[in-house]
């Protein structure tokens, strides 16, 4: 007697995976990074959206220009995958607030998947009650009290502070006009140094030597990458090595344009007899004088509103400007070298702006970079290429490096910050206490 032949049981079915949760976790993932956060945060609000939305064990990959989402339904049935690219960026920390808001609200169930995508919408879109809390023009007026402040801080005066700010509009129209025609952003850049170099020549030229150094350190404090800075360290000492790298690059790009359009316009005045000296730039300040603290806090608003930040975050920004400033100046006095004095005034800083997210609820970005702003070395990058083309090139290098380290220095100061309130404080935004980073011992440094 045979046996009887049975099919096996069929295996039942995984879980269902939404289209619609996959596709608001990519498109969330992605404004958030195009909108300049970094890249911890956007893994972070993703999978908060992946498990709001019952995304079965969703895994989660973001690099500087791609972001993808993989959902493994389980129980035999194919995984589904689905991938962005971020082809432009276009910083803007209100909409960074609005984004973390909407991940909140769905991670607490108030949101469903309709209204969710629908409020994503309107903030892609600035729709109202979204939008940027600037007017146009002010975005372009701002980079021009930035290059005004810092020349005020550095001890210019109006000749100065009124010539860095028409030169670093002129500066921004021109590479706004390059752009719109196709030009790459390196020689944009390229232009806009080399604009605010010539003016300083010109008043240079005119008998004013003083207040050309100030006019130029403005225009390139109003140029220099603080925002990507900050981002690219904090990725780094999160072990996001890829995007670190990736953002390290873009600085570097950066300040490689801006020297190249500063070293141009000194290699070319210096041999038409223009009489540019390192001796006439300022020294760097060991006294506090109330002007120039002032002139640090605009100096961090101005920036703050170039970024577009929230505008109840606009006293913070003041207030970390002015903070990082006085311990600068204080550090320098009593012997500190400007690496140090910097990297100390940063920490300070981003100690306040972490612990004033956390009390408000809304991402670190908003207070912590402005706050550098104050000190980005534009006088160190106008004092090396002077020195590069004036007979010393071994100092001129070594200014050169300096400058960056103070960079450096600023970008890890205010994130070391963080690390401070993360240290002594569990649950943050969005879960982002000590036991939301499991990363952190990844390896034990082996």
């Amino acid at each position: 007697m045979g046996e009887t032949i049975t099919d096996p049981p069929e295996e039942e079915p995984g879980d269902t995976v939404s289209g619609a949760a996959l596709d608001l976790v990519l498109r969330v993932g992605e404004l958030l990074l195009a909108s300049g956060e970094v890249t911890e945060r956007v893994n972070e609000s993703m999978l908060s959206l992946a498990v709001a939305y019952e995304l079965p064990r969703c895994e989660v990959s973001v690099t500087f220009t791609v972001i993808s989402a993989s959902v493994h339904p389980g129980r035999g049935a194919p995984p589904v995958t689905g991938s962005r690219a971020i082809r432009r960026r276009y910083p803007a920390y209100w909409r960074l607030v609005e984004l973390h808001t909407l991940i909140q609200e769905a991670s607490i169930g108030l949101l469903d998947l309709e209204e969710a995508h629908d409020r994503l919408r309107r903030i892609k879109r600035s729709q109202p009650p979204y939008g940027s809390p600037y007017p146009a023009w002010l975005a372009v007026v701002s980079l021009g009290l930035i290059a005004a402040s810092s020349s005020l801080s550095m001890g210019g005066g109006p000749l100065g502070v009124g010539t860095a700010f028409v030169a670093t509009v002129l500066a921004d129209r021109t590479a706004a006009l390059l752009g719109r025609r196709g030009i790459a952003e390196f020689f944009q850049l390229t232009v806009a140094a080399a604009i605010g170099a010539t003016s300083a020549v010109l008043v240079i030229a005119a008998g004013s030597p003083g207040n050309a150094s100030t006019i130029v350190t403005g225009a390139i404090v109003a140029m220099l990458p603080g925002r990507p800075l900050v981002a690219s360290i904090q990725d780094g000492i999160t072990g996001d090595l890829v995007s670190a790298g990736a953002r390290l690059l873009e600085v570097f790009f950066i300040v490689a344009a801006i020297v190249s359009g500063l070293g141009v316009t000194v290699y070319a005045a210096v041999h038409l007899g223009v009489p540019i000296d390192v001796r006439d730039l300022p020294a760097a300040p060991v006294t506090l004088r109330p002007v120039a603290v002032l002139a640090a806090a605009g100096v961090s608003v101005a920036f703050a509103v170039s970024l577009a930040v929230p505008r109840r975050t606009l006293p913070a920004a003041a207030l970390s400007g002015a903070l990082i400033w006085t311990v600068y100046v204080l550090g320098r006095g009593l012997g500190a070298a400007p690496l140090l004095a910097a990297a100390i005034g940063a920490v300070i800083a981003g100690v306040l702006g972490h612990v004033l997210a956390r009390r408000r609820h809304l991402p670190a970005l908003p207070y912590i970079v402005p706050a550098v702003a104050p000190l980005l070395p534009g006088t160190a990058l106008y004092r090396g290429m002077i020195q590069l083309n004036g007979g010393e090139p071994s100092q001129g290098v070594l200014t050169l490096i300096g400058g960056i380290s103070v960079a450096l220095a600023l970008g890890a100061g205010v994130n070391l910050g963080g690390e401070f309130i993360r240290a002594f404080q569990r649950v943050g935004v969005g879960g982002s206490g000590r036991g939301a980073r499991p990363a952190a011992r990844r390896t034990r440094g082996y």
